[in-house]
């Protein structure tokens, strides 16, 4: 059966594409637009899932195979992803990759996102926001500080493949390129973005999520 994904343009959810692409998983996508003056998500969301957010996927078999499903947050969706996929993009084998791809699956979120999404806040804000963003730049080098140092110890974040860990810190990573001064002189970050949008399940997420803002 085939997995719906309920996919906000420029938002999250086009890693949810991509992770299903790289797996080979069959799936469909159910577009929905932001609100032009709000740039919030359309309340149709809220049939699927009461937060009214993207990503949810809906899944009509399940893991299990005994019924169908519905998943939110992108981590959860990943994790899920690579269990139904039989470990495929999940933790590598050694201990020390295997914590790396823990911390980096949940880091994406829970620690470079938000400073990235209080930037985009203050950027709307008259004024006001461009001076409170000057003071937010700096808690964002830190994270393309620490990056930059990761990715020149390996090609990708949990090891020497790619792996879940990397489908999550490609969103934070891109929208650090558009709008949080990532630039070249992080090299090694840069390349593996490069990398990563060079990908043809990358491509064929692009061409199956519509319009993307960040690629």
């Amino acid at each position: 059966m085939t997995i719906t994904v309920h996919h906000l343009e420029n938002s999250r959810s086009q890693r949810v594409l991509w992770m299903l692409e790289e797996l080979g998983l069959p799936y469909e996508v159910k577009r929905y637009e932001r609100n032009k003056a709000t740039m919030l998500a359309p309340p149709e969301l809220k049939r699927i899932h009461p937060l009214g957010k993207s990503p949810v996927i809906v899944d009509a078999v399940g893991v299990s195979g005994e019924g169908g499903v519905v998943v939110a947050e992108t981590g959860a969706i990943i994790e899920y992803l690579v269990e139904k996929a039989d470990g495929r993009l999940g933790p590598p084998a050694h201990r020390d990759a295997v914590l790396r791809y823990r911390y980096f699956l949940h880091y994406a979120e829970g620690s470079v996102m938000p400073p990235l999404l209080l930037l985009l806040v203050l950027s709307r804000i008259p004024v006001v926001g461009g001076l409170a963003a000057k003071k937010v730049q700096p808690m964002i080098d830190v994270h393309l500080d620490y990056i930059e140092q990761e990715l020149a110890q390996r090609p990708w974040f949990a090891g020497d493949e790619l792996t879940g860990a990397d489908v999550m810190m490609s969103f934070p990573l891109e929208a650090a390129r558009s709008r949080g001064g990532l630039n070249a002189t992080r090299p090694h970050t840069i390349a593996w973005l490069d990398k990563v949008h060079a990908r043809p399940a990358y491509q064929r997420a692009l061409a199956a999520g519509g319009p993307y803002a960040y690629a």
